[in-house]
């Protein structure tokens, strides 16, 4: 599954994306030098969820206290990108 990705400003998080049919966020995270590092992919992440998020003052602080911590309502999975 390929997710359009929007670029944020963050420290933590470098895009975001979200496919609203699979209720799926995408989040790349920052890798090294400010460059894209890991894909993960958040599962059960409603429009309303993800208008919170991407509209959060900071998208990371968001992530770390509502998204991260909660991984039995939104399961998540790193993306192995050879693969696609």
């Amino acid at each position: 599954m390929t997710i359009n990705m929007t670029p944020v400003k963050s420290s933590q998080i470098h895009s975001i994306g979200h496919d609203a049919a699979t209720n799926t966020l995408a989040i790349r995270f920052n890798g090294r030098n400010n460059s894209p590092g890991s894909l993960y992919h958040y599962s059960n992440v409603n429009a309303e969820d993800f208008a919170a998020f991407s509209g959060a003052d900071s998208v990371g602080s968001h992530f770390y206290r509502n998204i991260k911590p909660h991984t039995d309502r939104f399961p998540y999975e790193r993306i192995n990108e050879e693969q696609q």
